[in-house]
């Protein structure tokens, strides 16, 4: 090809500049929607858990001082609905999952469970509370994010301790099946009598749920355990066994 026919065919050089330009704009363009999503992803997974277990911490020591207040009793109500709980009910503790002391409240809405709290269903079952002589206290608590208090829940196995804590009485279950996953919609793992875990007459059961996959809440993991034993809180709050 002589050297005028590639004159000729080669792009004007003002093209050749807009189309770097473009280049260079789309690069920079990309790189921000990057650093975006980024601090996007470390806000959801890791800023809420700081807010979330700072909030539930205060509120957790709120709960032990009024516990600590002569002549306060523990809030029981045979009815859950008609419990005052707005600052919680007691203290979860689940050695397996790793996760602390988990203050419960009142209610699943997500503006609860974002606090860093476990909460206790009121709708569409009631749930149960463990001092009732029989059914199924049934918990939700995040998975990922704003305390991710359940984030191990798939370390759970049979025979393993979930423990409550009240002001005067520890309540100690024992896992005994789970559920690995379910739909959102299956609201009979939560009934008094949870049969898909096996069980077919009244008990003192306790059920965690969360969402699954992580980073998902497509389906829901369950795991269900029962009271083996209840033991009065003592003077120095000496804790059962299976959390010493």
């Amino acid at each position: 090809m002589s050297r005028a026919r590639r004159r000729a065919a080669a792009p004007p050089a003002g093209s050749r500049s807009v189309f770097a330009g473009f280049l260079s704009l789309l690069g920079e363009l990309l790189i921000t929607v990057g650093l975006v999503l980024a601090l996007f992803v470390a806000y959801s997974l890791w800023w809420t858990n700081v807010l979330a277990d700072r909030q539930a911490s205060a509120r957790g020591d709120q709960i032990r001082r009024q516990w600590q207040t002569p002549g306060s009793e523990p809030a029981k109500a045979a009815e859950p609905g008609a419990l005052d709980t707005k600052d919680g009910v007691g203290f979860l503790h689940v050695p397996a999952m790793e996760n602390g002391e988990v203050l419960v409240k009142r209610g699943t809405d997500p503006q609860i469970l974002n606090d860093g709290v476990a909460g206790y269903y009121t709708e569409p079952v009631k749930s149960a509370l463990p001092w009732d002589e029989k059914g199924n206290f049934s918990l939700a608590a995040h998975r990922d994010g704003h305390g991710a208090k359940f984030h191990n829940i798939d370390k759970l196995g049979n025979g393993d301790a979930i423990v409550f804590e009240t002001k005067d009485t520890w309540y100690v279950y024992k896992v005994f099946a789970e559920l690995r996953q379910t739909s959102k919609y299956n609201v009979d793992v939560i009934s008094p009598v949870p049969k898909e875990s096996g069980k077919t007459g009244p008990g003192r059961y306790i059920t965690l749920t969360t969402c699954t996959p992580v980073y998902t809440s497509k389906y829901r993991y369950i795991v269900w355990g029962e009271l083996v034993r209840t033991e009065k809180v003592d003077a120095k709050r000496t804790p059962p066994a299976e959390l010493r």
